[in-house]
């Protein structure tokens, strides 16, 4: 059997190693137009803020590693075209320029997301940067020491992270966003109008509910929106992602936002060929419908099905709750599938309540207040979704919520599951229960 993988960040590092652990007789070859793999762009942030011990170390692969186990590598090649009926490829080495032909049996395509860039008027001034791959995160790394100010474009994760590293580094920082709320992807109100007070607490101009319009400018960058102008050194452009699927139009079905459709084994419309990974949309198992959610969870678990399903359909893919977290301001927020706003926009009803309670006895020598928010169904109860909000690490609720939605318990059950008591680590009745006994308290008296 002759694999060809195209793309090798997430899904294509997974895919390849499992292949070659399950069917080490097949010939699998990797096409990368890159010259690295599997770089950890959630820790670009970090690296800028300077909590990286080392670069090197936010790759958890390589093409030598992929090499040693037998995956033929070929890195800053870049696939042209793709003939389904023939299977057969075009490929350029991006080094010599010779352009030549490869056949396959079985194609995987993992060839990521891109930055979704539109035509504003100035957006490829010197001065506006973006953030992404292994690149653009040393640029802003060189870039971090000689600047003493910076407009971020996108309220979402990255953009949330980095304005806040570059807060933290003592920069002028101006935080913008089309959307009228931080992270108002991932959060309700409840929740992201804690976030916003600690940007302004740390002295970020928050630019919320404005369109950016132009950029302009030499040695500085001026950023233009619909409600006024703002200057920096540099403007970083974090305005979302989407799929980088071009390669296969018209030769695979796609999603209306191009993502490429795959059944519950990975497989596209031709069985022959396999995606995973940002290129692909995603069973989200909140509303039980396909969406396109771009996380390195989705595409490591959906490479790691390819691997276990290019021979013949064994492992189903379990879907996802989209479960993340961030820490800001040393603040730990974290979430697990549908928002009250996320869930209007997928026209899906729910019920939510919030409770704040302290996560340890108040006889401890210290504790914090941990802010809880549940959503449920109203009809059947079940849980479709929770986020955490605290000084403490409450990470890990977030995982607790996501194996609810999974297992498709209802507040009921949340709210009696067994927990452990130990004054150093939390109550009696854990925050996940008595938000879930809230919720349960809220349906019964409507």
């Amino acid at each position: 059997m002759k694999v060809i993988i195209i793309g090798a960040t997430h899904a294509g590092t997974f895919t390849a190693q499992e292949l070659i652990e399950k069917h080490p007789d097949y010939e699998i070859t990797v096409y990368e137009k890159n010259d690295n793999l599997s770089f950890l762009s959630c820790g670009i942030a970090l690296w800028v803020g300077n909590h990286i011990s080392n670069p090197d170390k936010m790759f958890y692969s390589s093409p030598k590693a992929l090499a040693d186990l037998g995956v033929l590598m070929k890195m800053k090649h870049e696939v042209l075209d793709v003939d389904v009926d023939n299977k057969k490829l075009k490929i350029k080495d991006l080094d010599s320029g010779n352009e030549f032909t490869d056949t396959y049996d079985k194609l995987v395509v993992t060839t990521g997301s891109s930055p979704v860039i539109p035509p504003i008027e100035g957006i490829h001034n010197d001065n506006v940067y973006l953030c992404k791959d292994f690149t653009d995160a040393q640029i802003l790394k060189n870039k971090a020491d000689k600047i003493d100010s910076a407009i971020v474009i996108g309220a979402g994760y990255i953009g949330a992270e980095l304005s806040e590293q570059y807060a933290r580094t003592g920069k002028k920082v101006t935080l913008i966003d089309a959307l009228p709320r931080v992270l108002a992807k991932n959060f309700d109100s409840e929740i992201t109008e804690r976030i916003e007070k600690e940007y302004t607490d740390h002295g970020v101009t928050l630019a919320l509910g404005q369109k950016v319009q132009s950029f302009s400018g030499d040695d500085k960058v001026t950023v233009k929106t619909d409600k006024g102008e703002y200057t920096a050194d540099i403007a970083v452009w974090c305005a979302g992602f989407k799929p980088n699927t071009s390669l296969m139009e018209g030769k695979v079905e796609m999603m209306d936002n191009h993502a490429i459709k795959t059944d519950e084994y990975m497989r596209t419309s031709n069985h022959d060929i396999f995606a995973a990974g940002d290129a692909t949309n995603v069973l989200y198992n909140p509303t039980g419908k396909p969406d396109y959610i771009p996380l390195a969870t989705n595409a490591v678990r959906q490479g790691i099905l390819v691997g276990r399903n290019i021979d013949k359909p064994v492992e189903k893919y379990m879907g996802t709750q989209a479960s993340s977290a961030v820490e800001l301001f040393d603040k730990c927020i974290a979430s697990s599938g549908l928002t009250v706003e996320g869930a209007k926009a997928r026209n899906v009803k729910v019920d939510a309540v919030t409770i704040e309670e302290m996560y340890r006895p108040e006889f401890m020598m210290s504790t914090n207040p941990v802010l809880c928010r549940l959503t449920w169904d109203p009809e059947t109860h079940r849980v479709l979704g929770g986020a955490f909000y605290s000084d403490h690490d409450v990470s890990q609720s977030a995982n607790v919520i996501s194996l609810a939605i999974q297992n498709r318990m209802t507040i009921e059950e949340l709210a009696m599951v067994d927990m452990l008591f130990q004054p150093n680590f939390d109550q009696p009745v854990h925050w996940i229960n008595k938000v879930a006994m809230a919720a349960v308290n809220k349906a019964q008296n409507k």
